[in-house]
């Protein structure tokens, strides 16, 4: 795969008004009136270029003297993406939850090794459609005491937790929005993790069994959930997800592939690093992610659709897919989600969001899609 490919996968891979309003919550879906009366009580931020690549890229040691595991103070948030939660809790993310892309840029690639061009581009997805585009900061959860009263219907509280237009169905730790919690340590689902473990991976999970679980969670959700939709860019992000822990929660000494229970337990329920971790390389994470996602799809292909009724799953051929054309997922992605959930933007928030839209293509500048401007060019 071409690392445009890469790319595409990953993105799918987050009150009272004048007083009230977090600094942290997403301004999308508010209706032009709400804007102007909460924009201007704003601490607006212009937000610095992405970081870049950081000089040194070797196995390195993490969970060291300046990054020790803490537990939750109240009001910290923590959301349904592992990978951030062990970061904040060991302080490469500020530990209250709350960052800036910037801060969530470096952190994914000093903390787990993540190449630069990936850490940018999802980290601006997510920024674009979960994250306060005025003041430069995202919640990796969601709601919790720390973001005050909600704004009015029909914001988007901000932050992770948002379902389906970052986060999705048939996650293999986190229940379906359906039943009512899709951020939370799902013991039953661990259970299911570690029980795949053992039937396909000895005792570890690998990629024989990330095929096999993948499949099974797309089987339980068509049965179970209704509403259950599998759909670009969560048709991406669901396969990344299951190639992540290989990537990421493995030492990096290690390179056998193999991710063993009490490690993985410690990363999805306890957001902690095993003490002496080291991480991984990141000039061998491309490979593995574009080999990882091959084998993780072609083992149980399924197309994009959606269920009308449990069961009963009905495939949608308008969604970007593994084998249709790759720039259709920015597309859609720019034109359709971004745009729906800003659809007059004026003043300081267009300004962000041009901005911020320019961040999340400059790792594509070299895919061959042309950039999308759904403003206008600024």
């Amino acid at each position: 795969m071409t690392r445009f490919f890469e790319l595409t996968i990953i993105i799918s891979l987050l009150t009272t008004i004048s007083l009230g309003f977090p600094q942290y919550a997403s301004l999308a879906g508010l209706s032009e009136r709400e804007l102007d009366i909460i924009l201007p009580t704003l601490q607006a931020r212009k937000a610095p270029p992405p970081p870049p690549a950081p000089n040194d890229t070797s196995v390195k040691l993490v969970n060291d003297k300046k990054h020790p595991w803490m537990p939750l103070r109240p009001g910290d948030i923590r959301g349904p993406c592992p990978g951030l939660n062990t970061l904040a809790s060991h302080g490469w993310l500020p530990r209250s939850g709350v960052a800036t892309p910037s801060q969530i840029v470096n952190a994914v690639q000093d903390g787990f090794g993540m190449p630069n061009f990936l850490a940018v581009f999802v980290t601006y997805a997510a920024m674009l459609v979960d994250g306060n585009l005025i003041t430069d900061l995202l919640s990796i959860g969601g709601k919790t005491p720390a973001t005050g009263p909600d704004p009015p219907k029909p914001a988007i509280v901000g932050g992770l937790d948002t379902h389906a237009v970052f986060e999705g169905d048939s996650s293999m730790t986190r229940g379906d929005a359906f039943f009512g919690d899709n951020h939370s340590f799902n013991e039953t689902l661990f259970d299911q993790f570690v029980d795949f473990s053992n039937r396909f991976g000895g005792g570890n999970y690998n990629l024989t069994v990330a095929a096999e679980l993948r499949w099974q969670r797309i089987q339980q959700s068509i049965a179970t959930n209704p509403q259950f939709s599998f759909v670009a860019p969560r048709y991406f992000t669901a396969y990344a997800e299951t190639i992540f822990p290989l990537m990421f929660f493995v030492d990096g000494r290690q390179t056998d592939g193999q991710l063993d229970m009490t490690t993985a337990r410690g990363f999805f329920q306890n957001n902690k690093m095993p003490d002496g971790f080291f991480r991984s390389n990141r000039s061998i994470l491309s490979d593995e992610l574009d080999d990882g996602i091959n084998a993780v799809f072609s083992a149980h292909p399924i197309q994009p659709g959606k269920n009308e009724g449990v069961g009963n799953y009905v495939l949608d051929p308008t969604s970007a897919s593994f084998e249709g054309d790759g720039c259709l997922l920015y597309t859609n992605f720019v034109n359709q989600t971004v745009r729906s959930l800003y659809p007059t933007p004026k003043g300081a928030l267009l300004d962000a969001l041009n901005q911020n839209l320019d961040f999340f293509f400059s790792p594509m500048k070299d895919s061959g899609c042309p950039q999308i401007f759904p403003y206008g060019k600024p």
